[in-house]
């Protein structure tokens, strides 16, 4: 038995319960009028009242019983339960509020999840999911409606625009908090509008102050002219798309596009570090009503950015099937900025010894050399539709992230061509603005040369490489597969053979200052055109040949310490581990910024 009594001298000005009803813990008993103020008395814990000791207009002094309760009558109700319903119906304010929350789900929105269902696509709210782990996102304006209550009633646009066409939010993705911005296609073709603004600008500060990794799934339509309640003519005054930019080298960000995506937001995935993009995507910078609008023709939405287009230019870093994959894959891009995992397995490592083969023209794939020297199952590669010369990883060596960088011997023999260039460089910047130490494999025949390639502008893309890997402030370490020539060779390599960590060689590595063909031909001419018999002059220019690759051999390389060793390909990983285990003292989460950006092309 429980008795309540009063805390301080009063007048009893309600009572608010009556003998044999039950009531739960911190229920109100007794409101109490002291000073022109009122006083609630609440129930201690849940039961059942067995007594009321005092009347109202009575007045009580401290410690006079007001009220007595049995507790052993009355367990607290579980949630869901009428008793619990009905203390929530109780207060109609509360009630409000859950109703409100209610309507944001997708079980109020049958038609709206079934025509993205037709149409063979997840609800943003299925996506969102997806994405965080459960119950850990908190949403910033969920409440929010179209801004126009000057041409629609409210009642409509709390149904129809709610959340104003994007989900925004905090949430933990991997166990680790992150920012997330949710396009929601079913809310007006997931066009930005005032407050779909606004609730950017305010997520996008967030992650920028609290320096929170960005995931934003773009679909729709770009800017919304319709909202009518602002005194807006232009709206190129908005911050959204400069903070966007501001993100970039400061936070991880990934964009996924699903379906439509055109115009800002467009231009807003543009700026992601990453862009997954599935199947039956469009993107661009413009859609159908822009363009036919600039007098360029009539266009279906299909007809822009198609998914071939996006992997073609580069603009899709990784092309998925649909949302569900995109979702997975953004969750395992952003795991590598999340730290080491403990759960690896290693690739049985002999099999390198015999994946470059003995016959130096003999091309080989450098994809199974990467997912061989990497943990099982750990690689994501970057852009592999674009700039084929080069294979651009992220992937986990026992278990620590790291960038890998690799010559792509099918294309051009591994020469360093324009596009090649552009994604090496673009990808060396992403590792080094989040931390991430950096292996490259090496087989160049050196950069691309010709009146094709110089028209392709090949100096300074090359060029750019240089300044890149030269400047690069997270450990570095270069494998010279097979070829490791000319100014190619030291562009993977730091910008020379000892301005990286380590740079080591296979067996079968060759080196030289420029091809070995063309050097003898120009070192030796004199000799060459001194030997007028035919036959001689090409049994001499094999002979000089031969020499210089037995001189350029990578035993040679090492002996004149040129190179820090030739290794037994079986045995990489041990210098690879000297990358991940360097402790460079960087930490993007801590700042401060590494990178003012990171290049878009």
């Amino acid at each position: 038995m429980i008795e309540v009594s009063s805390p301080l001298q009063a007048t009893v000005w309600k009572i608010e319960v009556t003998p044999g009803e039950f009531v739960q813990a911190d229920q109100v008993l007794v409101i109490l009028e002291s000073m022109k103020m009122e006083h609630l008395v609440l129930a201690p814990e849940a039961g059942r009242v067995t007594g009321v000791a005092v009347e109202e207009t009575e007045t009580v002094m401290p410690g006079d019983q007001l009220v007595r309760i049995d507790d052993a009558q009355a367990p607290d109700p579980e949630p869901g339960s009428p008793e619990a319903e009905a203390a929530i119906k109780e207060r109609a304010d509360l009630a409000a509020v859950v109703e409100r929350h209610d309507r944001l789900t997708d079980a109020r929105r049958p038609e709206a999840v079934a025509k993205r269902h037709q149409r063979g696509h997840r609800t943003a709210r299925e996506n969102l999911a997806d994405l965080c782990d459960e119950a850990t996102f908190v949403e910033y304006g969920g409440f929010a409606i179209a801004a126009q209550t000057g041409r629609r009633d409210v009642e409509d646009l709390i149904e129809r625009t709610s959340n104003d066409s994007i989900i925004t939010g905090i949430g933990h993705v991997n166990d680790e908090p992150a920012a997330v911005m949710i396009y929601d296609y079913s809310v007006l073709a997931g066009t930005q509008g005032y407050r779909t603004h606004l609730k950017m600008d305010r997520l996008l500060r967030l992650a920028h102050e609290r320096r929170l990794p960005l995931v934003l799934f773009a679909e729709g339509g770009g800017g919304r002219p319709g909202d009518v309640d602002v005194p807006q003519v232009a709206g190129l005054d908005v911050p959204a798309f400069a903070l966007m930019a501001q993100l970039s080298g400061r936070v991880p960000t990934v964009g996924v596009v699903s379906g439509y995506c055109f115009a800002g937001n467009a231009v807003l995935v543009g700026m992601a570090d990453v862009v997954i993009s599935t199947e039956d995507s469009n993107l661009g910078a413009g859609g159908p009503a822009m363009i036919e609008g600039g007098g360029l023709g009539q266009f279906a939405p299909t007809d822009i950015g198609p998914i071939d287009d996006q992997v073609d230019s580069g603009v899709a870093d990784i092309r998925v099937a649909d949302e569900a994959e995109a979702t997975a894959v953004a969750k395992q891009y952003l795991s590598y900025f999340q730290g080491p995992i403990d759960d690896w397995t290693a690739p049985d490592q002999t099999a390198l010894q015999a994946m470059v083969p003995e016959n130096r023209k003999r091309t080989y794939d450098i994809r199974p050399v990467i997912d061989t020297l990497a943990d099982v199952g750990s690689v994501l590669e970057l852009r592999s539709g674009f700039g084929f010369g080069m294979v651009t990883a992220l992937a986990r060596v026992e278990g620590k992230p790291i960038g890998i960088l690799a010559n792509n011997p099918y294309h051009l023999g591994g020469a360093i061509d324009v596009d090649g260039a552009d994604k090496a460089a673009r990808f060396l910047t992403l590792c080094d603005a989040y931390g991430l130490p950096v292996l490259v494999l090496c087989d160049t025949p050196g950069i691309m040369v010709g009146p094709e390639a110089e028209r392709a502008g090949t100096v300074r893309h090359a060029a750019r490489l240089f300044v890149t890997t030269s400047n690069l402030s997270v450990p570095v370490g270069t494998i010279v597969a097979r070829k490791g020539y000319g100014l190619g060779a030291q562009a993977m390599a730091g910008g020379g053979f000892k301005e990286t960590d380590f740079t080591v060689a296979w067996p079968t590595g060759e080196f030289g200052g420029m091809n070995l063909e063309g050097a003898v031909k120009l070192g030796f001419s004199k000799e060459l055109e001194a030997e007028t018999d035919p036959v001689k002059r090409a049994e001499l220019e094999a002979k000089l040949v031969a020499a210089a690759y037995d001189r350029g051999s990578a035993l040679s390389m090492a002996q004149v310490f040129e190179i820090d060793s030739v290794i037994d390909p079986a045995t990489s990983r041990d210098w690879i581990r000297t990358l991940t285990n360097h402790n460079s003292g960087w930490d993007w989460r801590q700042g401060p910024d590494r990178h003012s950006f990171i290049p878009t092309a």
